[in-house]
């Protein structure tokens, strides 16, 4: 692996499932746990912060992210965390992103709408400019805040409509967080040009994936492991090719799946499906995109070319227009031409 892991850790790449406060480093969050001392439950100290983030199941895993949201109380924390979210990407050769970003939960703490999309777009600017990497924003309802949350999320979405929006996600705990209901607020998100991507299947059914298909007209699936359970399904996303943003470490850590070794990603491949490995919450699962990829190298028993295969599913399920497709895909190919495989 050492001669692969060298290759993946140079390797070109877009990311598409990963979240904006669930990718803040350790030195971050001790930061930010700090600045707000004696005012939150999280540790200051990166070393405590690893015990911390060992989450029992996923409402746990809830409990502590939400407790990580709170430390977000200005429009300069917004800036800070997300540039520093996209420093860390590009050290791993990420040259896109679409940053899954949770609106609702910092404007419902008091950071105003419009102040929050001015310090995510900043940071954005300022990513592209000095770290090469191109960030874009799907805006996600957490869905255990119900309904109030889609509304007010969809109304930010489409009044501030910053300029690195692209999708409209739903998010958190799937169980007893039927999608149907949130169906209006996709069709106006749709209606306005955003894409669907809502998460389903992680730790629910397979029909949670038929949900969101049909009722919530997603083109990606965040997560969408349980389309294992259901062959019919996994006929239909083969035949539509409708990519999988597939998060190994996650699901294990969150005790979606018992172990990486029970992971269903080599069913999923053997299927058919257009599959992508993402980095779901990466210091909060002690992992990081690269390693995703290593952990895919195993399960499927990828060489350099099946990594640069997986790198362009990234791009090929992104939404990127056609040319930058055609670039980053063009990039990746000259890198694994270069590599002498």
């Amino acid at each position: 692996m050492t001669d692969l892991s060298a290759f993946i850790a140079g390797l070109p790449k877009a990311e598409l499932h990963v979240h904006h406060v669930g990718s803040a480093s350790p030195r971050i969050v001790a930061e930010l746990a700090a600045r707000h001392e004696g005012r939150t439950k999280v540790p200051a100290d990166p070393d405590a912060l690893v015990e911390y983030f060992e989450f029992r199941d996923f409402a746990h895993f809830v409990e502590i992210y939400l407790s990580v949201v709170d430390l977000i109380r200005d429009p300069e924390d917004v800036r800070l965390l997300t540039f520093e979210v996209a420093r860390e990407l590009a050290r791993q050769q990420v040259r896109y992103a679409e940053l899954t970003v949770t609106p609702y939960s910092h404007v419902h703490r008091g950071i105003p709408a419009p102040a929050f999309c001015e310090a995510i777009e900043d940071a954005r600017r300022s990513a592209e400019a000095e770290l090469g990497i191109s960030l874009r924003w799907c805006f996600d309802i957490p869905g255990e805040a119900g309904l109030p949350a889609a509304e007010q999320t969809l109304r930010i979405a489409l009044d501030e409509r910053p300029d690195g929006l692209l999708s409209f996600g739903l998010g958190g705990p799937e169980v007893g967080v039927p999608r149907p209901q949130f169906k209006p607020y996709f069709d106006q998100a749709r209606a306005a040009g955003l894409r669907s991507v809502p998460h389903a299947g992680e730790t629910t059914g397979p029909g949670t994936i038929w949900d969101a298909i049909r009722e919530l007209g997603a083109e990606r699936i965040g997560h969408g492991i349980s389309a294992v359970r259901d062959p019919e399904l996994l006929d239909y996303l083969a035949e539509r090719q409708i990519p999988m943003e597939v998060c190994p470490t996650s699901n294990v850590r969150t005790r979606a799946v018992g172990s990486i070794e029970e992971h269903p990603l080599p069913q999923l491949v053997a299927a058919g499906l257009l599959v992508t490995v993402n980095s779901d919450d990466p210091p909060m699962f002690g992992t990081t995109l690269n390693d995703e990829y290593a952990v895919a190298a195993r399960l499927l028993d990828l060489d350099q070319a099946g990594l640069a295969g997986l790198a362009r599913n990234a791009v090929a399920a992104s939404f990127l227009p056609g040319p930058d497709k055609e670039k980053l895909t063009a990039e990746i190919d000259a890198y694994l031409a270069a590599s002498g495989a």
